[in-house]
């Protein structure tokens, strides 16, 4: 059977690859015939995924899914999930989680037994997406309340801003200062920053 390895991780300072080897030790135990690789570094809230889009878009029906675990494919909002496995469910693809072994199952037919695990699998599919979403919640809900405790114990405090955004900013200013005709799609790609950036330190030049 072929399979899809999707890979994410949520920050630039992670490595979405980090777990390539293991996926592809875990596919070829399996017998899965690996036919595309896909990872990038974003948020795992965010539907909309560049290399998630592209992985469904060009996956036929038959053929897996395969992630290191349920957090690295979703934390996403319920109507998101659902659309989600909607999406999968729609295009005939079958998702195994490397460590969720009874979605093993799903990369061979077994009959009834097969029928019967797909529904037990389901179940905690649901039940994981739920707790990797609750968490990520848990997660911002304790950078907002450490973020309100430093300006309660100090009202004149102020997050203090990255080192690399300072230099990109002196950068993108350099660029529009030298070359006021250059577009700012551009710029924002000499610079490494989003065009709506460029268009924001603009404003404020």
């Amino acid at each position: 059977m072929k399979a899809h390895l999707y890979l994410r991780a949520s920050t630039k300072d992670q490595d979405a690859n980090r777990a390539k080897a293991a996926l592809e030790t875990f596919a070829a135990e399996k017998g899965l015939n690996v036919v595309g690789i896909y990872a990038e570094n974003i948020s795992g809230t965010k539907l909309n995924r560049p290399e998630l889009m592209r992985l469904l878009e060009v996956a036929e029906a038959g053929q897996c899914i395969v992630c290191e675990s349920v957090d690295r494919l979703s934390r996403l909002s319920q109507a998101d999930w659902d659309t989600l496995k909607a999406t999968i469910r729609a295009k005939g693809l079958r998702l195994v989680v490397a460590d969720l072994p009874t979605s093993h199952m799903m990369i061979e037919d077994k009959g009834i037994t097969g029928q019967i695990m797909e529904v037990i699998n389901s179940m905690l599919l649901d039940l994981m997406a739920t707790m990797a979403r609750l968490d990520q919640e848990k997660r911002v809900e304790r950078i907002k309340q450490g973020l309100a405790n430093k300006r309660i114990a100090n009202p004149s405090w102020t997050p203090k801003g990255k080192g690399k955004n300072v230099e990109k900013w002196a950068k993108v200013l350099s660029l529009i200062t030298k070359h006021p005709t250059m577009s700012a799609d551009d710029i924002a790609k000499l610079a490494d920053v989003g065009v709506a950036t460029v268009y924001r330190i603009k404003r404020s030049a």
